[in-house]
């Protein structure tokens, strides 16, 4: 127990000395006692002073419920002992009911009972006041978390209007971007229509500086219909509008037509263009345009990032169901770092406007959409200054049609035929 405690007695006796007061300084403990004769001077004592207890000796010319409900009201927490004739023992068990810590018959009182009282008394109030303060903790957590709680769901609402927003957006921009390309297709293909007639003897002969401008026409153009084609392709695939039409096809034939189309390009940076071939059974059932897409893009990109040295290309067996497409190069290579945004739309190792890199910066990610659509998987390896490989992992087989089981591969004559067979293994 604490020393030097400060001790308020509430005696209404005018006559006899206070029979607590009396006990209390026989008790032993260091303390300091104050007394007060009424309700109103022991409640403007305790509003202006802090006490370790209070003994109350009822009040018979007084309301000690009033008292105890102006202390209530005043917010004034303090032990209070009610001290009792032992005809009134249901008055005090109300009193404690109204807030009183304890209550005690004077015919009982000794300094021993009094000391022991004094100690109860302080230790239910202490315990009482860590109660009161957890539970202020519990209610101001819960209030916190009833606010955060609030805090969070009007976020996820405003983020949950965001993505809304978003979805339409982009789905606005995939109309726009289909549209446009259609649009913009039409008269392309228009331009370098007019650009091959012009090129035909039977039409008139041209200049020299004449038939130089219209092969500039031509080429740009063809050039400009790619990136068109590129961009209808890619909002195609955002859209989910894409559809593959597989068939049966010799994977070697439309590798080496890609590689056909690139060569030009190879050979004017002087870069070497090798093809190796190592397929047992080089038939695969595939869409061959959009492979072809997937081969010509990769090595476009390839040659774009090329100053010098070698361009390889080679087809494999995996597996029996499965081949691999590698391109390799000795161009710039890749920082690590970009490896997680080169197939995303748009990104370009060069973003600037000036940039020495041309290209709408679609062709990466076409190609991650396809060999993903078609079940496959991309790997890359770079290093900056020493050359990039791409490795595209395709099933023989893509699940697109529900009658794949009938077709059936024959790698000794490089042929195939249709026949029903339910559980065909390629």
């Amino acid at each position: 127990m604490e020393e030097n405690l400060k001790i308020l007695v509430i005696d209404d006796n005018q006559t006899d000395p206070s029979i607590v007061s009396l006990a209390l300084t026989q008790t032993g403990i260091s303390m300091e006692i104050d007394e007060v004769k009424d309700g109103n001077h022991a409640l403007f004592v305790l509003i202006n002073n802090h006490y370790d207890c209070v003994f109350l000796d009822y009040l018979q010319n007084q309301d000690s419920f009033t008292l105890i409900r102006k202390l209530q009201s005043s917010g004034i927490k303090v032990p209070l002992v009610i001290l009792m004739d032992s005809a009134s023992e249901e008055i005090g068990r109300e009193l404690i009911k109204l807030g009183a810590s304890e209550y005690f018959v004077k015919s009982r009182l000794s300094p021993e009972t009094i000391a022991q009282i004094l100690r109860s008394a302080m230790r239910i109030h202490h315990a009482e006041m860590r109660l009161d303060l957890v539970n202020q903790q519990l209610k101001e957590s819960r209030e916190q978390l009833v606010s955060q709680q609030r805090e969070l769901t009007a976020q996820q609402q405003q983020i949950k209007q965001q993505n809304l927003k978003l979805l339409e957006i982009s789905s606005l921009k995939s109309v726009f971007l289909a549209t446009i390309s259609h649009e913009l297709r039409t008269p392309m293909n228009a331009i370098i229509g007019f650009s091959q007639i012009l090129l035909r003897p039977k039409f008139g002969q041209l200049t020299n500086k004449q038939l130089d401008m219209v092969e500039k026409i031509l080429k740009n153009g063809k050039n400009l219909l790619i990136k068109i084609n590129e961009v209808l392709d890619f909002s195609q695939l955002e859209s989910g509008k894409l559809e593959l039409k597989p068939e049966i096809l010799d994977l070697s034939k439309v590798v080496s037509n890609a590689v056909t189309k690139i060569r030009p390009l190879a050979e004017a940076k002087n870069l070497s263009l090798l093809v190796k071939i190592d397929l047992e059974n080089t038939l695969v059932f595939n869409d061959a345009v959009r492979l072809q897409q997937i081969v010509i893009n990769l090595l476009s990109n390839a040659v774009k990032f090329t100053e010098s040295g070698n361009i390889w290309v080679e087809i494999r067996d995996i597996t029996q169901n499965q081949v691999i497409i590698t391109v390799k190069d000795t161009g710039i290579g890749i920082a690590s770092q970009d490896f997680q945004n080169i197939f995303a739309a748009f990104h370009q190792v060069d973003q600037g406007i000036g940039r020495k890199y041309s290209g709408t910066g679609l062709g990466l990610a076409i190609i991650d959409s396809l060999v993903d659509i078609m079940g496959g998987k991309i790997d890359i390896e770079s290093q900056l200054g020493v050359g990039s490989i791409f490795e595209i992992k395709l099933p023989r087989k893509i699940n697109l049609a529900p009658d794949l089981g009938s077709v059936v591969f024959s790698s000794h004559e490089n042929s195939f035929h249709s026949v029903y067979y339910p559980h065909l293994k390629l």
